[in-house]
């Protein structure tokens, strides 16, 4: 995990050597060195987590050395996105699902996220070999770790986090979340992230570039620490925040996070674990609360998890009717469709449970009691 080597190993993979910029050296040198003291990873964690870097340095070598050869690529527009900011594990995967089945929506696939270079047409948009190749990874990963199906299923041609994108930059909780790094979680925390919004836009632009377009629906609990970034970036972004009880989001967050690191180690991160997560969730919380203080101007919609699962169909209508456009049938006719198709549990029941990371239940509903009176959260329990 030498950053030189592995920015070599990256250029040597591509046959370029234009990142755009030096903006995501830093990061990486924090994160190398974070996981050399901290991760202890396993052997097949030193192998993944190695080519997971050097992949992402190349497509960001792919992205940049495409916008050379195209220059037509920043008369792009990324108009009013729908951005879905939080809260972690609060049916933020669902909802972008959801949002993908409008045929004029545009969301970020998770295969396209890491393989951006050469954009993807409407003829190889959700199939094709490098479709079938992210697809098999996923794959042999949860047959490595059958767990993840369960608590968080990832399928090569749909919706995805844009932590992958972001992370190509090195500002992103997807390098903390996969090893358990102390020291690069805190500098994420303190770092301008700007940089790797504007990689994110960047990606954006030439992603639709190949005639793949619609308003782009996008989503992810990093986006609550980083909302000055993200809207300097897009100024019209379109923002929703869901709500869940904070008892099951620390638990569910928790488990998540044991269950995607412990692939890549075989060391006992659990007190981390549960000191850290919480305490990102309250960050967010708290960074979300300052933002709106600061900015009327972009208005957050609030949606409850438990309004979300009741009746999808009509809660994805109201977040359409408060962000300025409205559901049409043919729209609502295919997340229905969806939703009937993918009931809950049907890759797996996730159990999770506070008491395996050494928290109370009574604690965390008194540390969060602030939380759920703002924002009239539905209590789970």
């Amino acid at each position: 995990m030498d950053a030189e080597q592995l920015i070599a190993d990256a250029r040597a993979a591509t046959g370029l050597d234009d990142f755009g910029g030096d903006t995501f050296r830093e990061g990486l040198g924090v994160y190398c060195e974070a996981v050399a003291a901290e991760a202890h990873l396993n052997d097949l964690g030193a192998v993944a987590i190695r080519a997971n870097v050097v992949g992402s340095l190349a497509n960001r070598l792919k992205i940049v050395d495409y916008v050379a050869r195209n220059p037509d690529v920043a008369a792009e527009r990324i108009d009013a996105p729908l951005i879905v900011i939080g809260m972690f594990r609060a049916g933020t995967t669902f909802l972008s699902h959801l949002l993908d089945q409008d045929p004029g929506n545009r969301a970020l696939l998770s295969w396209e996220s890491g393989d951006s270079v050469p954009p993807p047409t409407p003829e190889n948009h959700r199939q094709g070999p490098r479709v079938d190749a992210v697809r098999a990874g996923q794959q042999m990963l949860a047959q490595i770790n059958p767990a993840i199906n369960a608590v968080h299923r990832e399928e090569a041609a749909e919706a995805t986090e844009c932590l992958t994108l972001l992370g190509q930059d090195f500002k992103s909780l997807v390098w903390e979340a996969v090893t358990n790094v102390p020291t690069y979680g805190k500098w994420l925390y303190d770092v301008d992230q700007r940089s790797a919004y504007e990689h994110h836009r960047r990606t954006l632009q030439v992603l639709q570039h190949g005639g793949v377009r619609g308003r782009w629906t996008l989503k992810s609990p990093h986006h609550a620490i980083a909302l000055e970034a993200l809207t300097a970036v897009y100024p019209d972004a379109r923002l929703v925040m869901l709500h869940r009880d904070p008892v099951v989001l620390c638990a569910s967050v928790c488990s998540l996070i044991r269950t995607l690191s412990s692939t890549f180690t075989d060391f006992d991160h659990v007190s981390y674990i549960a000191e850290h997560w919480p305490a990102m969730l309250e960050t967010s919380i708290e960074r979300i609360g300052a933002f709106r203080a600061a900015h009327p101007e972009h208005p957050v919609v609030d949606v409850q998890y438990a309004d979300l699962v009741g009746d999808p169909v009509a809660t994805v209508g109201r977040i359409y009717e408060a962000t300025g456009t409205s559901l049409d049938d043919t729209a609502a006719a295919a997340i229905a469709s969806y939703v009937d198709a993918n009931p809950k549990g049907k890759f797996g029941t996730h159990r999770y449970d506070l008491a395996e990371f050494g928290l109370g239940a009574g604690e965390i509903a008194e540390r969060f009691a602030g939380y759920v009176e703002r924002y009239n959260v539905m209590l789970e329990r």
